[in-house]
């Protein structure tokens, strides 16, 4: 079984019209306690009774948010040396990290790049300004332009872009316009997210006050297959939903989530899933930091949400492999259930 490692960064400089996530604007404040609280964790789920992981060996660390990029790159190299003293890390470990432009220069690259990070994704979500700035994004194309090129001459060699499709005004047009743009970049993987309302966001608010009007079902679908088609025809494998690779680039720590394997989830809100069991971290900023500060036990800031016996394990295994474009091998059911 391989072993991963997603570590949530909540801090942001501006919260998304459309996200949802646990994140945090204007609490730079707490930044370095949450750091602290984050680097105790990790040395906690290392011998935690329920995870049971000391001898496996971490084969993909993500490090998401938020915005990763945010914080003082620092931060992020003390994360990752953390996680190398407390884990077995694979010398072959894909290591990758969020980043969105206008937060990133070349110096935090380097640092990066030196802590061992080997992958960045990208959040663009459209190369027209104008979309950027209905959304909230804090970035233009141009911003994004400046960091990829930053990023590629520091030397990352496997770069992942975020785009979104079914924008309020977007057009197809507008939509392949973004995806060629990409494509000429020729980056290693491009992900191209069905925008989701959801609710509590300023977005679903600006479409329930009609001031953003969503696009049909009909449309987004026609958007789907248009994406889909421009980018196979480019040389992008479609390997599941949503994303798109270079063969040999596709993500290896999503993949494992989609085929089953475990993952321990280190910070505030962060999810793993470990011995058919799945949980979660507090998602109140202050108690998490507050629970390793002052040495408290982390069993009172975990939710535990199921605990799957073998059908159960079965049935899931399926449905995660559905996510896949591939679908399901049934000799690989067969070689993990044993029927």
């Amino acid at each position: 079984m391989e072993l991963g490692i997603y570590v949530h960064i909540p801090f942001c400089a501006k919260k998304c019209y459309y996200c949802d996530f646990i994140s945090f604007p204007n609490r730079e404040e707490r930044i370095n306690d949450y750091i602290e609280a984050l680097k105790k964790e990790i040395e906690y789920v290392r011998i935690d009774a329920l995870n049971s992981i000391e001898n496996q060996e971490i084969t993909t660390i993500y490090i998401g948010g938020g915005t990763p990029s945010f914080i003082e790159s620092k931060y992020i190299a003390d994360i990752i040396k953390t996680i190398k003293e407390n884990f077995v890390v694979s010398k072959e470990a894909e290591i990758t990290l969020e980043v969105n432009p206008r937060t990133v220069t070349k110096e935090k690259l380097q640092v990066y790049k030196k802590s061992g990070i080997n992958r960045l994704s990208i959040g663009l979500q459209s190369t027209n300004n104008e979309l950027l700035k209905q959304i909230g994004r804090i970035h233009t194309y141009e911003q994004f332009i400046d960091t990829y090129n930053l990023a590629r001459g520091v030397g990352f060699k496997n770069i992942n872009v975020d785009l979104m499709l079914a924008l309020p005004n977007q057009t197809i047009n507008v939509l392949e316009d973004s995806v060629q743009k990409v494509i000429d970049l020729k980056p290693e993987h491009i992900s191209v997210y069905s925008l989701i309302l959801e609710e509590e966001t300023k977005l679903c608010d600006l479409v329930k006050n009609k001031e953003l009007n969503l696009l049909d079902d009909e449309l987004e679908r026609e958007m789907y297959w248009k994406v889909k088609e421009k980018l196979e025809q480019s040389g992008y494998n479609h390997y599941e939903i949503s994303n798109y690779a270079k063969y040999g680039y596709e993500s290896k720590h999503n993949m494992n989530c989609w085929k089953q394997e475990e993952y321990i989830g280190i910070g505030l809100a962060a999810h793993s899933y470990v011995n058919g069991v799945r949980y979660s971290n507090t998602e109140d900023l202050d108690t998490y930091i507050d629970t390793y500060k002052l040495g408290k036990n982390n069993k009172d800031i975990i939710t535990i949400h199921e605990k799957q016996n073998f059908i159960e394990k079965q049935k899931e295994y399926m449905i995660l492999g559905l996510r896949k474009i591939e679908g399901v091998k049934i000799s690989s059911f067969k070689n993990r259930f044993n029927r």
